[in-house]
């Protein structure tokens, strides 16, 4: 049975170092219809879709980037496959459309390296500032957890706060906590963040 967690709730992953070995974590969001609704109730109309990216940035032990090398410390869609093969994503969603998950990563937790200590799931809106966009623009924003090994929903979180010009969401991570590997959720906005240099700053 799927948990509905709150923002700053934390559920355990691995109970006790056995359990959940892989994961799929789903991100999805809708743009609000044209003519109205949103979380003030205020929209003025969108030349273009809105291109929200769901990227992953893997911290060591210290809660920093592991390595400067964009290549080795952010999964996004640029680099779809972290190094070591523990975490893939499926690839870029341009415009949100449909239900359901917008875009996926997949995380073997049992292959993330020991220089590993928790990866942060982030979610900005593309060139947001030049286009005139913002979190505000979107509704049903959630991150989900699935056990991959049954198919069976672990947790959702559904994102439903005002992010009114924001551009960017530290959506939840996954941590180590000793031997066990955790959820938190976070959703944390960032007012810039049109490019996804602004999100891996805060974790430098």
């Amino acid at each position: 049975m799927s948990i509905n967690l709150q923002k700053g709730q934390k559920i355990d992953l691995t109970k006790g170092g056995g359990g959940l070995k892989r994961v799929m974590v789903g991100l999805g969001w809708d743009e609000v219809k044209k003519g109205g609704g949103g979380f003030l109730g205020i929209f003025r109309q969108q030349p273009q879709d809105i291109d929200c990216d769901a990227s992953v940035i893997i911290c060591g032990n210290n809660g920093k980037i592991v390595s400067n090398d964009i290549k080795q410390c952010v999964v996004y869609y640029g680099n779809l496959r972290h190094s070591s093969g523990a975490i893939v994503h499926q690839g870029d969603n341009l415009t949100g459309a449909g239900d359901g998950d917008d875009e996926q990563i997949m995380v073997d937790i049992s292959r993330l390296p020991s220089e590993v200590g928790k990866i942060v799931f982030v979610v900005n809106i593309y060139d947001a500032r030049t286009r005139g966009q913002h979190f505000g623009l979107i509704e049903n924003a959630f991150i989900r957890l699935v056990n991959m090994d049954n198919n069976q929903e672990i947790c959702r979180f559904n994102l439903s706060e005002n992010y009114n010009n924001m551009t960017g969401l530290v959506v939840g991570e996954i941590y180590r906590k000793g031997n066990e590997w955790k959820f938190n959720a976070i959703g944390q906005p960032v007012q810039e963040a049109s490019r996804l240099d602004a999100l891996i700053a805060l974790y430098r």
